[in-house]
């Protein structure tokens, strides 16, 4: 079976799942994503394990389980309307595609070079943003502590920071600045999902400003492991947060 052939698949297979998970109860939800994490993973360690050998096991695979995962728990909080579960079930499938492509460009990058790499990592960049607009809603919505709105929104960003600053170099291993610069990363996220705990303002504005602080962070430090970080793309990863403050501030209803 070919590469695409195998991708099609577990996409499909994958979809279908993500559809049941919709079926359990309401009190076995979460145990039903957690469920979908593993299953995710494993379909897709058959549909890249041609090309995985090593440090690809903890880095490129999980990068898709922690999509189905985001969308499934996101999948929740959707109002019950059958067009509307059908359209995510559609975006999830070529969503999940695309993550297979990636991956198998970040797997296959080790080795020798490939045009379409820049691509793969425009592309990564993009569902990691997407990914982590999924899971801050979800968060967001359940009405935690701020302090467990903290802990969940570093943990959820920690290995999407660590596979994105990874695939920069694509080496065999994870150098400890790597590592160490995705949790401050993390830790970053966790802290504005605090301060954003505590102001009145709603679900996707919160969302969306912790998209925008892994945009600019990330962004940043990419941009300096590519050896491509200057003044003008620092300011054009700062003005995205600024216009997030802008539309922060003007969106906070203070009583």
């Amino acid at each position: 079976m070919r590469k695409r052939e195998k991708f099609l698949m577990s996409s499909l297979v994958l979809s279908f799942a993500l559809l049941g998970t919709q079926y359990v109860p309401l009190d076995y939800r979460l145990l039903g994503t957690a469920l979908l994490f593993f299953v995710t993973y494993a379909v897709s360690a058959w549909a890249l394990f041609e090309e995985l050998n090593g440090i690809e096991w903890i880095t490129v695979v999980p990068f898709s389980a922690l999509y189905a995962s985001a969308v499934s728990v996101f999948y929740f909080l959707l109002p019950e309307n059958l067009l509307s579960k059908i359209i995510v079930l559609v975006l999830f499938g070529i969503g999940m595609y695309a993550i297979y492509l990636t991956s198998n460009i970040y797997a296959v990058a080790k080795f020798r070079t490939i045009q379409l790499l820049r691509a793969a990592h425009t592309v990564g960049f993009l569902i990691t943003l997407l990914i982590t607009f999924f899971f801050s809603n979800t968060v967001f919505s359940f009405h935690w502590p701020f302090w467990a709105n903290g802990i969940a929104i570093a943990c959820t960003t920690f290995p999407q920071a660590l596979l994105s600053l990874w695939s920069v170099e694509l080496k065999n291993h994870i150098d400890k600045s790597i590592f160490y610069q995705a949790i401050a990363v993390a830790v970053l996220a966790g802290e504005l999902a605090i301060v954003i705990s505590f102001l009145p303002i709603s679900l996707w504005i919160a969302s969306l400003s912790i998209v925008g602080g892994l945009y600019t962070a990330l962004g940043i430090l990419v941009s300096q492991l590519h050896g491509k970080l200057f003044r003008n793309t620092a300011w054009e990863y700062a003005s995205v947060w600024i216009v997030i403050l802008a539309a922060f501030f003007f969106t906070v209803q203070w009583k």
